[in-house]
Parts: structure tokens; C-alpha cells; sequence
């Protein structure tokens, strides 16, 4: 059975609903609380439950374009700005592991973020106007000094779902499959539409703003494992990007662990939804696996085709027409996510995971998507503030 890992991004925020920049602070007293830990465990490691950590392992800071540590889950990471943190999952087969994984990243991250007054909330971007400040490190000054504004401005949370593959031509196999249904993911997981305290007019702003990148984005076919490394490298060849580390596809190989990584997704307000999403790829992943061993050929999509349905998902959400990725012509999103689902159900009956995204899939149409959310809460009071502190709330819920 693939495994499914989730990274996701979190905003560090004070109880008044500020967005603050204290990841360092955060990061030190994680790591002063696992060194506690390690030496209350010293000479008791049967007590230490297997395979998890006594408490948060701090991570080398890494950014855009950083490498990814060697061994996921279980861990405080620090990000391109000092108002973000990240955490992930470890693998897990089973669905309901990981949303529990999910839910104990969260609670590591907040507890950290506590111990300096502070506190997490998985909103895409920031609803009060921030001005982020940059991380410490010699790359986060050279990526900053390189991409200008857009480095500048990005304070974006994204969740990140790798799903495990047989080898690199599998992985490509699956990126040429999965491009029609990517933006539909977008749509489910929209969760960010204010930016510097103004509603934005979008479901999912942090698309808008995270598509700066030089190669942020939708692809075109590769046809082979061997193409798809040639283009990286041609890529890396303009001098646009630093190095492999920042290839931003909607979905990509991952540079560090043998699994296709989906990247298009805001991060979800709720962990149930983060589950769902991940439940989704790994249905898409397994689904574009089975299509390729099957000799059937990848779907002829334009890429501005699929940047075209991306922007639509990113505008609209789930609260109206979404761009079919069977037809390409506008249907209702309730079509859309009925058509993905319909895709993958095969995938999600073998895996044993349809009935779990049939109930899930509950979720953002009974109380809607994050934005839904946010854009009511900000009309009830028409405190921006009130959003972030609602949100933080159901962050760890």
C-alpha cells in the first residue's frame, strides 16, 4: 500500500490576533524541550514509544529552495519568514493514523509557539496587514537579495501531501495523469482570501501570490523520467532559480524522499480537511499509477489550460463554477469534486479510504471551506483580528 506523508505551514500569531515574527524563539524552546526530554528518557528507552520522537525535533532552518530533512515527520521546521513554522507527518498507510498525525503536529507546533506567549493558526495567508521579516541564514538573504518584492512579500502557507512511488518513471508517469484534477484540490483546501487586511476577492489568494516564482505552477507532459530531469536541469541552466530546490510544480518529484509531491493545496484550517486532501492525492497518485501500468495514455491537456482552471479554483473555491477536468468547460464545483471522486474511487475502495472521504468530503460543503469560513467570521464583526484568533481555535481541534 503507498504511503501518505503531510507537511504543512502554520502563521505564528498572538492572542490579539497579531501575526508575529518569533520562529527562532519558537525553535529554541522546542529544542530546549526535546533536549529535556531526551535526558529524562537516558537510560529508559524502552519508555520511549517507538518510532516518535520524546518530543519536537528542530530542524535546520530551510526555506524555499532548501533541502528537505533526511527523515520526515516528527519535527519543528523553520521557513523563508519569521512569522511561519512548519511540521509534518511521518508515512503512514492508514488514513486515520495520519489524521492523527496531522492533529499531533499541530499540537507540537502551538505548544512550542505557547512557551513565548505565542500560538499557531493554518491560514494560507495573514489577514491583518504584516510586514514579514526574513529568517535567519546566508540562503534565505540570497534567495531575498535574488527574487526582490516577491521574495519579500511571500508570507504564504501552503500543505504539502507526498505519496510514496516505485521509482522515478512511476513518479513521472503520475505527473502527466494528475495535472486536469490539481486545481480541484486547490479549490477544496481554499483558504486564503484576505491579504493585508483587505478581502481579496479570492478563495485562495496564496495561489495568486505563491505563482510568482519562476517555476511555480502547472506543467505540460514530461513522457519520461529522463525528460523530466533534463527540463530541471534546464531550468536551473537559465539561472532564474538557485538550484533543484526550487522547482515549485503544482506537483513534483521530491529532491529528498522516493515520493510524488503535491504542493498546490493552501494549508487547511482543520486537520479533518488536511486528511481529505491527502486521502484525495493518494487516491490520484494510485489512480494515475494503475492508468500508466495499464498502457493508457496520459490526457492531451495544454498548460494554459491547466493554469487557466488553476486560476478559476483559486478565484472561486468552492463557491462557484470550477473548471471540469473532464471537459474543460465550466461546471458547478459540486460537479467537479463529484467527477474527481468518481475518478478515484477504485483507488479509494482498495486502499480503504472511500467511505472515510465520503464523510470528510462532508466537511466543507455542511460548514464550508476555509475562506467560506473566514469571510463569514470577518462579517460578523469586521475584525480581521477576530478571524485570526477564530481560526486559531479550530487549528489544533
Amino acid at each position: 500500500m503507498r504511503t501518505v506523508g503531510v507537511e504543512e505551514e502554520y502563521l505564528l500569531v498572538r492572542p490579539d490576533g497579531e501575526v508575529v515574527g518569533v520562529a527562532g524563539a519558537v525553535l529554541a524552546e522546542a529544542a530546549a524541550a526535546t533536549d529535556e526530554d531526551d535526558r529524562s528518557l537516558a537510560g529508559h528507552a524502552s519508555e520511549r514509544p517507538a518510532g516518535r520522537h520524546g518530543g519536537p525535533r528542530v530542524t535546520e532552518a530551510h526555506g524555499p529552495g532548501d533541502p528537505a530533512p533526511d527523515e520526515p515527520g516528527g519535527d519543528l521546521e523553520a521557513e523563508l519568514k519569521e512569522q511561519m513554522i512548519e511540521t509534518g507527518t511521518r508515512p503512514c498507510t492508514d488514513l486515520a493514523a495520519l489524521r492523527d498525525e496531522i492533529g499531533e503536529g499541530r499540537e507540537r507546533a502551538a505548544a512550542a509557539a505557547r512557551r513565548v506567549g505565542a500560538d499557531v493558526a493554518a491560514l494560507g495567508t495573514a489577514p491583518p496587514p504584516v510586514v514579514p521579516t526574513l529568517s535567519p541564514g546566508a540562503r534565505y538573504r540570497e534567495i531575498n537579495r535574488e527574487f526582490a518584492l516577491t521574495s519579500r512579500e511571500q508570507l504564504t502557507c501552503g500543505c504539502h501531501v507526498h505519496v510514496s512511488i516505485a521509482d522515478a518513471d512511476e513518479g513521472v508517469a503520475v505527473l502527466d495523469r494528475i495535472g486536469p484534477w490539481l486545481p480541484v484540490l486547490l479549490a477544496v483546501s481554499a483558504n486564503s482570501p484576505f491579504w493585508n487586511g483587505q478581502d481579496s476577492g479570492y478563495a485562495s489568494f496564496r495561489s495568486q501570490v505563491w505563482n510568482r516564482w519562476p517555476t511555480a505552477g502547472p506543467v505540460p507532459r514530461f513522457g519520461s523520467a529522463e525528460q523530466y530531469r533534463r527540463v530541471v536541469d534546464d531550468l536551473v541552466a537559465t539561472g532564474a532559480i538557485l538550484d533543484t530546490g526550487m522547482i515549485y510544480f503544482d506537483a513534483r518529484l521530491s529532491a529528498r524522499y522516493p515520493t510524488v509531491e503535491v504542493r498546490i493545496a493552501d494549508v487547511c484550517l482543520q486537520a479533518d480537511d488536511a486528511a481529505l486532501l491527502a486521502a484525495l492525492v493518494r487516491g490520484l497518485v494510485e489512480t494515475a499509477a494503475r492508468s500508466a501500468a495499464a498502457g493508457e495514455p496520459a490526457p492531451d491537456v495544454r498548460v494554459e489550460q491547466l493554469r487557466a482552471a488553476t486560476w478559476r479554483a483559486s478565484r472561486s473555491g468552492l463557491g462557484g463554477d470550477l473548471v471540469s477536468p473532464v471537459t474543460f468547460r465550466p461546471v458547478p464545483a459540486q460537479e467537479a469534486v463529484d467527477q474527481l471522486v468518481t475518478h478515484v474511487r477504485p483507488a479509494l475502495e482498495d486502499l480503504g479510504d472511500l467511505e472515510a472521504v465520503t464523510e470528510l468530503l462532508q466537511g466543507p460543503w455542511r460548514r464550508g471551506t476555509g475562506a467560506t469560513r473566514q469571510r463569514a467570521w470577518f462579517a460578523e464583526g469586521g475584525d480581521v483580528g477576530d478571524v485570526v484568533r477564530r481560526a486559531t481555535a479550530l487549528t489544533t481541534r
